[in-house]
Order: C-alpha cells, then sequence, then structure tokens
C-alpha cells in the first residue's frame, strides 16, 4: 500500500480545500490560519495570556483581551488552552494574482 494513495483516497477532499480553496478545516496549516479573540466568548481569565510565547494576546483580567496577528507564530498554545472556546483560527483569504495580459 501506499501511504500517498491511501491518505488521497480517504482525505480527498481535504485535499482538494487545501489546493483550490486554499483551507484548512482541522486549523493546523500554519499558512492558512489566523487567530483572533472572540471578544463576547472571552472572560479575561488570562490563561492565553500567560501561555503565548510572543506575548501576542494582551488584556487586563476580567476584560476581554487582544491578540495582535503581526507577533503571534500561531502555535495554538491559546487556542489550546482556552476553555471558554474563545479563541478562534479563521482561514485566511488568499487571492491569486491576475496576470495582465
Amino acid at each position: 500500500p501506499n501511504p500517498v494513495l491511501t491518505t488521497l483516497r480517504y482525505f480527498r477532499n481535504e485535499y482538494l480545500e487545501h489546493i483550490r480553496d486554499n483551507q484548512c478545516r482541522a486549523t493546523v496549516c500554519k499558512s492558512l490560519i489566523e487567530y483572533r479573540v472572540i471578544k463576547e466568548k472571552c472572560t479575561g481569565c488570562q490563561s492565553c495570556v500567560r501561555v503565548c510565547p510572543t506575548g501576542a494576546i494582551t488584556g487586563p483580567r476580567s476584560e476581554p483581551h487582544n491578540l495582535d496577528p503581526s507577533k503571534c507564530i500561531k502555535c495554538r498554545s491559546c487556542y489550546e488552552i482556552c476553555r471558554y472556546d474563545a479563541i478562534a483560527g479563521d482561514a485566511i483569504v488568499i487571492r491569486t494574482a491576475e496576470r495582465k495580459s
């Protein structure tokens, strides 16, 4: 059995989403994901602030936090530790440049 052909057989739709739609439904492909704080769900518990290795997440205790995408290395630490599901991994919209004729 060929592992590449086997994964294509069982995960064809996910491969197509990556190639055709530039989308990763599992939110693990760093180049296709951007993380953000969902203000309505964030309780300001600071769990994400403590685990962020780059200091990309800031905010006072008991208030919704902010995430600076320019500092975020997309390590998923905040996403995994948040027990309130207040961190979202959103697909980045990738636009293809049109060629000039």
